[in-house]
């Protein structure tokens, strides 16, 4: 029924990748984590994330469950040596044709819809410059270059547990769509007209994730960048 495609670069000005993606078709399942708090601590942080939230999944729960699961843990691992890591989530569960987002911090889902030829950002970050904007304080524009863009709200291991906020978003994937999942490296290289144009080429998912990291390379490859796609089967 389902399609995927990951990939996943440390870019050009970081000498080590705190991404991680995961892809478990047998379970309908797919996630990006985008790691921080420097070397061997991001990649503890997202690699510690997917593995809880794997093993929740396994055992039953919904996402947002398992995110909450994997928040405890990583929050657990962050003393000592690991203080301050943390890490952004956006992890996807489907249903046939129906898929469910859930996420935390500023990794991002987007929809391509084949019908109308458009894309949309389905997941909100959850981040300084986003609050900013929300309120009116700050023009699209302006949110673009905002000194303060990378700073976010939520993330696991550095949100207490009482405190975390998994927001959920659900959909339908019809014939032609795409969905995609993405760490900010992706997006922070690439506006929507981008990706949006790569994703509707009459080529196959392997070749569109492919050409999506390799565009955001192109662009400078200033952070990691990763990618999952998915779509029907045709």
């Amino acid at each position: 029924m389902i399609v995927s495609a990951h990939r996943t670069h440390p870019g050009h000005k970081r000498k080590h990748n705190e991404d991680t993606v995961l892809a478990v078709p047998d379970l309908n399942l797919w996630l990006v984590a985008d790691g921080m708090g420097g070397h061997d601590h991001g990649e503890v942080a997202s690699a510690l994330a997917r593995d809880i939230l794997l093993a929740a999944v396994e055992d039953g729960l919904p996402l947002d469950k398992a995110i909450q699961e994997a928040n405890e843990a990583v929050c657990s691992k962050a003393t000592g040596d690991y203080t301050g890591m943390g890490t952004t989530v956006v992890a996807t569960h489907l249903d046939k044709n129906r898929f469910r987002v859930d996420w935390v911090g500023d990794s991002r889902a987007y929809h391509y819809q084949a019908a109308g030829d458009s894309l949309r950002q389905i997941t909100t970050d959850h981040s300084y410059v986003q609050e900013l904007l929300a309120g009116g304080a700050i023009s699209p524009e302006q949110a673009e270059n905002h000194p303060q863009r990378h700073v976010i709200t939520q993330a696991l291991g550095v949100t207490a547990p009482a405190d975390l906020r998994v927001d959920t978003v659900k959909g339908k994937l019809r014939p032609g769509d795409v969905l995609l999942l993405c760490s900010d490296g992706l997006n922070n290289e690439l506006d929507d007209e981008a990706i949006a144009e790569i994703l509707g080429q009459n080529k196959s998912l392997e070749q569109k994730a492919d050409q999506l990291v390799q565009s955001a390379l192109d662009n400078g490859g200033s952070d990691n960048v990763s990618v999952a796609l998915l779509a029907l089967k045709d």
